[in-house]
């Protein structure tokens, strides 16, 4: 199955055409007129050390519905409990180096290079990318960010410096998203902490159809203000 080099030329192969293991295409570049491109047309980028940036979209694909969203009854409470400030779109830069810097499992270094901080951020002051920032006492301690199209969230990473920091902002972003009238969010790959919150595997047909209509739907420029704190949007989530 062939993989297509990119050039300046600003385009994409078919997702469908992707190799077994999700890759599309390589090279190019992280500008955000082809981040915009590739997230609208199911494709993502995925830095790999040594390689010249690849461009994937798997099957399957990992994504969380509304009705199918999922709370866990500890996390219920520490929702209820308000332990956290929530704040959208203040602080997108320092979110993005906090995930940058965050360990993964099975990660050696960070997937978050110089040059896909530069697109995202450009993306960010275009109204396109967003961060949900979580703060106690005024400090930083948890957040994510990620790409809104139409009426599709494309999350890209997170980070937490205490417990349940990234927890609580990903409960008030899938219920204000619902408030809005948004799809679903698009996870990418398997997690487990992303399948506690009821993500499920999507064959990557049914994916790249629901896509497509999302994105041709009016959806919010940034910056985002959450219309719902943490408590009302986890009564959005009627299955929590």
């Amino acid at each position: 199955m062939p993989i297509y080099k990119l050039s300046a030329e600003l385009w994409f192969p078919p997702p469908e055409g992707a190799s077994p293991e999700g890759v599309v295409a390589i090279g190019g570049d992280a500008s955000p007129e082809r981040l915009v491109l590739a997230y609208s047309l199911g494709i993502f980028p995925w830095p790999h050390r040594d390689l010249p940036l690849l461009w994937f979209s798997p099957d399957p694909r990992f994504v969380i519905t509304f009705e199918h969203a999922h709370v866990s009854r500890s996390l219920r409470k520490r929702v209820r409990a308000a332990p956290f400030e929530i704040r959208t779109d203040t602080a997108f830069e320092h979110v993005m180096d906090h995930c940058a810097r965050s360990p993964r499992p099975g990660q050696d270094g960070t997937w978050i290079t110089d040059e896909l901080r530069r697109g995202f951020l450009l993306l960010h002051e275009r109204g396109i990318a967003h961060s949900i920032e979580t703060y106690r006492d005024g400090k930083l301690v948890g957040g994510l960010y990620g790409v809104a199209l139409g009426r599709a969230f494309c999350g890209e990473s997170m980070f937490a410096l205490e417990d349940d920091a990234s927890k609580i902002a990903t409960v008030a972003l899938l219920g204000n998203l619902r408030h809005w009238g948004y799809r679903f969010v698009d996870c990418q790959v398997y997690t487990d902490h992303l399948a506690r919150f009821g993500a499920r595997e999507w064959p990557r047909a049914r994916f790249l159809h629901a896509l497509r209509s999302a994105v041709s739907e009016p959806g919010k420029l940034g910056p985002w203000r959450f219309e719902l704190d943490p408590k009302a949007a986890l009564a959005q989530l009627k299955n929590s």
